[in-house]
């Protein structure tokens, strides 16, 4: 019914950047809120970022000043854009999101497979 699909994580050196995509696919009427979270391994899952319907934006301590997230409610996507990442940006980052689906005509909390990330110091 509804599916997110990530893209854009890859290799990359400290110091470096990179443009993680995620789009929202289905029988979607409304997107509310929209994010980005990260798992490293044996950590638990963190916020990374999130994004509501009406453009305001809150950020995981760790990422203030470096990482952007912006969406295209257009496109029913959501961006996140990783300036200065370090080694220990390194995870797997999951999209996340709150959709209103004709399909049940509720909203349910949504999640993509994920992508990873690895920045090489």
């Amino acid at each position: 019914q509804v599916q997110l699909v990530e893209s854009g994580g890859g290799l990359v050196q400290a110091g470096g950047s990179l443009r993680l995509s995620c789009a929202a696919s289905g029988i979607i009427f409304n997107i509310n809120d929209m994010g980005w979270y990260r798992q490293a391994p044996g950590k638990q899952r963190e916020l990374v970022a999130r994004v509501t319907g009406g453009g305001s934006t809150n950020y995981g301590d760790s990422v203030k000043g470096r990482f952007t997230i912006s969406r295209d409610n257009a496109k029913n996507t959501v961006y996140l854009q990783m300036n200065g990442l370090k080694p220990e940006d390194t995870a797997v980052y999951y999209c996340n999101a709150e959709i209103f689906t004709t399909a049940t005509f509720r909203s349910g909390n949504y999640w993509g497979k994920g992508t990873l990330v690895t920045v090489s110091s």
